[in-house]
């Protein structure tokens, strides 16, 4: 059986990302919904939508929180890993690495222009990934990087 074949012919994608401003989650969500425009057969999950008991951010429900994260990554077929900054997001980092114990493919993206240690990235999360975009943010065209992610997704999911 092919990798993420599912019964209804969707493949579940994954995308870790900071998610603390507005501009993460706004960009985050642009960024999902453009995809699965592109890619009818692709449903995105937003670890920013994980809500409990009507709280996000809710210290009494954080285990409820990492739980549903970890699930996630298990869950999907591939995850999208936005690694900008001049550090990675702690958590992003976490989920590729528990992403890639897991034998998921991971798709780094890169639109920061800062550079680091190696095309863009710290080199456990640049040689972690199955592969990287590195797409420097001057255009400030989603399109065009969801159209990136994508060509990547559908070499990566149609595999067996």
């Amino acid at each position: 059986m092919k990798r993420g074949v599912r019964s209804m012919g969707t493949y579940k994608v994954y995308l870790a990302g900071p998610l603390f401003s507005l501009s993460d989650r706004s960009g985050n969500r642009v960024l999902a919904a453009t995809i699965m425009d592109l890619m009818k057969d692709v449903r995105v999950e937003l670890p920013q939508d994980y809500k409990y008991h009507g709280k996000f951010n809710d210290a009494r429900f954080f285990r409820e929180v990492y739980q549903a994260c970890i699930r996630g990554v298990e869950t999907s077929d591939a995850v999208v890993a936005i690694l900008d900054g001049p550090a990675a997001d702690d958590g992003t980092a976490y989920e590729v690495g528990y992403a890639v114990a897991k034998g998921k493919p991971v798709i780094g993206i890169r639109t920061d222009y800062r550079q680091s240690q190696e095309r863009g990235c710290n080199l456990m999360l640049s040689r972690g990934c199955t592969t990287l975009i590195w797409r420097p943010a001057f255009d400030e065209d989603f399109k065009a990087l969801a159209l990136d992610i994508c060509r990547k997704l559908r070499r990566l999911l149609k595999k067996d």
